[in-house]
């Protein structure tokens, strides 16, 4: 599974751009032990590690104009056929698609991922 948007999904975001705000939906599965490419904080949880990251983007998110909308541990799986394979639920407001885009190319973000992918194992973000 993956944590990084390919070319193409990014393209069909900037394509769809309705130019208002968006909200982001993120279906997040931890890993059991964060693992950084030092070798540091082996005992970390995934978890908490990526919540390193989720309270220091959160300012970045805030200071562009978005707002956190939702979040909770996903605990019980209503409907379907599988099993529950996420941790956390996450809705993020963005004012528009380029903010999100800034943020994420922006060096404050850049020096925050390493503890996004210390944390997550895999990732789904739908922007709704």
């Amino acid at each position: 599974m993956s944590i990084e948007p390919t070319d193409e999904q990014l393209a069909a975001l900037v394509e769809r751009d309705g130019g208002g705000p968006i909200n982001m939906l993120n279906l997040l599965k931890f890993k059991d032990l964060a693992t950084y490419p030092d070798g540091s904080d082996a005992d970390l949880s995934g978890r908490d590690a990526y919540l390193r990251y989720g309270v220091k983007v959160a300012e970045l998110i805030t200071a562009l104009g978005g707002a956190f909308v939702f979040s909770s541990e996903a605990n019980t799986l209503v409907v379907g056929q599988s099993d529950l394979d996420w941790d956390m639920v996450v809705i993020v407001n963005y004012p528009s698609v380029q903010a999100f885009l800034e943020m994420t190319e922006s060096q404050a973000y850049q020096d925050l991922y390493v503890h996004r992918e210390a944390g997550l194992e895999s990732q789904i973000l739908l922007q709704c």
